[in-house]
């Protein structure tokens, strides 16, 4: 063969392989998007997946990744748990998304942790959620009780002088957990037996009538009571209409809910209400001009003037945010590199500060106190000084107080036993 028929052939092989790599430079960056558009849990994650589709739209409009447009492929798990895990795989493996944002409830959480476990996947999950868990395939950017239900009981017994306690919540992993750490705190704190009530209802439950009497007659006993809620999804309208309906006011036995936020308020009559409290990491409200700007581009992306924002839809800004710079950090969407890229990676939050992603793959927060006001929004009434790490292992359970997450090199450990010196090398070890 010719020198000349030989360079023509490397100079083809050549050509082929820029055009290759240009083709796969292009394709898309395709985000999963797993949330129930349907079932109990659609009047809270709706709104989430629209605020990924809002991104999206926004990244694209700059340019996308790494010259890459992203792709949103969104499906509908509708409220059920085992759906939840059957639509990651479909994500994971039919439509070979490069990362999913997802799920509200813990029970779907951890339908789908052994799903992208084994498929290797990411998924960045947005609320509020009752730690004792840590997994490499996962970014926890909501609030673990650490963020949210230890400060708020605090805010509860120390300003307030609440006495008697009322946990109630929806009959799933999430309230038991949180409730569980709540009430060995409480005793810790010198709270007695007769003192702390516990009350469980399923998903969609609507008759609270006789709950609420319970409820009443708790707080008459001449001590200063509140209700701690993880009611979840759309049970909360009637939980609250009844308390209107008792005459259950804010000043007699306040309500300080960890799942309660301006979208599920925009739903009922919240005059009654006024005062009762709600815990997150960032209120609708907060005067902020980066929080002006999300709100005004939210009310443009949905048509409506009167659209609200939430704190987990803040959780999915800041994730997204942290995926697109670990991306650009990594130079690529391998799921090992991110993984690597994104612990240290900083981004702003809507509140004023910086939200940081930490070793145990949870995120630096503040904590925010708001009350209800009769326009559905929230008034601040107490924050943190500065933003809280996220604890996974609670330091009140004997099972996870000596465990720590760290997933860097070379310890790379979910449950690190620091009086051991071992790991227990599994997520959940200490869960149940």
């Amino acid at each position: 063969m010719s020198i000349k028929k030989h360079v023509k052939m490397g100079l083809s092989a050549l050509a082929l392989s820029v055009s290759f790599h240009a083709m796969a430079a292009e394709d898309p960056i395709k985000v999963g998007i797993l949330h129930s558009l349907s079932g109990t849990m659609a009047i809270s994650e709706t709104a989430l997946k629209d605020t990924m589709l809002m991104l999206i739209e926004k990244q694209n409009a700059e340019g996308g990744v790494l010259g890459r447009k992203l792709e949103p492929v969104v499906v509908d798990p509708a409220s059920n748990w085992p759906l939840f895990a059957e639509r990651a795989r479909e994500l994971l493996e039919k439509e070979k998304v490069d990362v999913i944002f997802g799920n509200w409830t813990s029970v779907s959480r951890k339908s789908v942790l052994p799903v992208v476990e084994e498929l290797n996947g990411l998924l960045f999950y947005p609320v509020q959620y009752e730690g004792e868990e840590s997994s490499e395939n996962v970014f926890y950017t909501g609030a673990a009780p650490n963020q949210q239900a230890i400060p708020a009981v605090d805010y509860l017994k120390n300003d307030l002088g609440v006495e008697r306690w009322v946990l109630a919540g929806t009959d799933y992993v999430y309230p038991r957990t949180t409730n569980r750490i709540l009430e060995t705190y409480l005793k810790d704190q010198g709270v007695a037996d007769a003192d702390i009530m516990i009350n469980y209802t399923p998903f969609g439950h609507s008759d609270w009538q006789s709950i609420v009497s319970d409820i009443k007659s708790f707080g008459s006993a001449g001590k200063k009571t509140a209700v701690v809620s993880t009611i979840n999804g759309d049970a909360n309208v009637p939980f609250y209409r009844e308390l209107g309906n008792q005459g259950v006011s804010a000043s007699d036995i306040p309500v300080v809910a960890f799942s309660v936020g301006e979208q599920e308020l925009s739903g009922i009559d919240t005059a009654p209400l006024v005062g009762h409290l709600a815990a997150w990491n960032y209120f609708m409200s907060v005067d902020n001009d980066a929080n002006y700007d999300f709100i005004d581009a939210w009310v443009e992306f949905k048509g409506d003037e009167k659209a609200v924002t939430n704190d987990p839809m803040e959780a999915h800004y800041i994730g997204f945010n942290m995926y697109v710079e670990a991306v650009k950090k990594a130079g690529t969407t391998d799921v090992d590199a991110i993984k690597d890229a994104i612990i240290g990676v900083a981004v702003p939050n809507l509140t004023g500060g910086i939200a940081t992603m930490m070793p145990n793959h949870h995120i630096t927060k503040p904590v925010l106190i708001g009350e209800i006001q009769d326009n559905g929004q929230f008034s601040v009434v107490w924050e943190t000084p500065s933003t809280v790490a996220g604890d996974a292992w609670s330091d009140f359970l004997p099972g996870s107080k000596d465990l720590i997450s760290d997933w860097r090199a070379p310890l790379r450990c979910g449950n690190f036993n620091v009086v051991t010196g071992k790991c227990g090398g599994s997520a959940e070890v200490a869960s149940n």
